[in-house]
């Protein structure tokens, strides 16, 4: 199986996840990492959040936005004020070659507040894209760095 984990990592946390991620795909087949990169995002949290809020767009660096050529596709996003980072949105918006494929949605969250509306949007989003499998799952930041509960979590997926 060939797959891609499309991702954005603004504090680490989104990263840590998408690793071990990719570590436990990369078991059954090729993984490839695609980590997004906004060249237009704030150094000011609440401007970002704001943004994101706004489903605000950002200018990402190099996107590989066809993904045709993957079984399974994992999108993963920090959830910032109930939405998927701009960069995200982006990205989102710009991707091709997803119909009919396999998806999992993953987010890393503090409070978990507004995770569900952000997976929701994300899930609401691909859709339209002709996109009916989805699979999601989600890691408080504060669980990020349990070397046992983040692979558990993935694996329930799997």
């Amino acid at each position: 199986m060939k797959s891609a984990v499309v991702y954005y990592s603004y504090s680490g946390n989104t990263r840590k996840v998408a690793k071990t991620l990719l570590g436990l795909l990369a078991k059954n087949g090729e993984a490839r990492e695609i980590e997004l990169v906004a060249l237009d995002e704030s150094g000011n949290f609440f401007k970002q959040c704001l943004r994101a809020r706004k489903h605000v767009r950002a200018k990402i660096e190099n996107p590989e936005f066809d993904l045709s050529g993957y079984d399974l596709i994992c999108f993963g996003t920090p959830v910032w004020a109930f939405a998927p980072v701009p960069a995200m949105n982006t990205y989102l918006d710009n991707c091709k070659g997803v119909a009919g494929k396999k998806i999992i949605l993953f987010t890393t969250y503090g409070s978990g507040t507004g995770n569900k509306n952000c997976l929701d949007y994300i899930q609401k989003f691909l859709s339209e894209k002709d996109i009916t499998e989805f699979k999601r799952f989600s890691i408080q930041q504060l669980k990020v760095n349990d070397q046992d509960f983040v692979p558990i979590e993935i694996k329930k997926i799997l």
